[in-house]
């Protein structure tokens, strides 16, 4: 799957608000899911849980919040008339830039 295509299928379920309550709820949304999986983390590396049990990472866990940060994430995009796509490719510009060695033999994927 794209990210054209992920934007458009998540956005389905995208309810209609204005612009700037939209922001607010992504900005929102943003950081409590990043929230949960620092909570996962903080949990495995603690080893313990607020009751006492011993932790394992919870790796499933992370992969659903992982999900909605990308959910978040498109409806802000969608919200500001972005594509995922180009903000992908830009960021991948940005890290070739930064530390193009690494990057020796991927080429330029900017018209995939």
């Amino acid at each position: 799957m794209d990210f054209k295509e992920y934007q458009d299928l998540a956005m389905i379920t995208k309810m209609p608000c204005d612009k700037k309550t939209d922001m607010i709820i992504c900005a929102l949304g943003l950081t409590g899911e990043s929230g949960e999986i620092a909570d996962v983390i903080k949990k495995h590396l603690t080893g313990y849980d607020s009751k006492g049990n011993t932790t394992v990472l919870e790796i499933d866990k992370i992969k659903k919040e992982l999900g909605d940060i990308m959910w978040y994430i498109a409806s802000l995009c969608d919200t500001l008339e972005l594509d995922m796509g180009d903000i992908a490719q830009m960021n991948i510009d940005k890290l070739k830039k930064r530390h193009g060695s690494k990057y020796t033999g991927y080429g330029d994927r900017s018209g995939d």
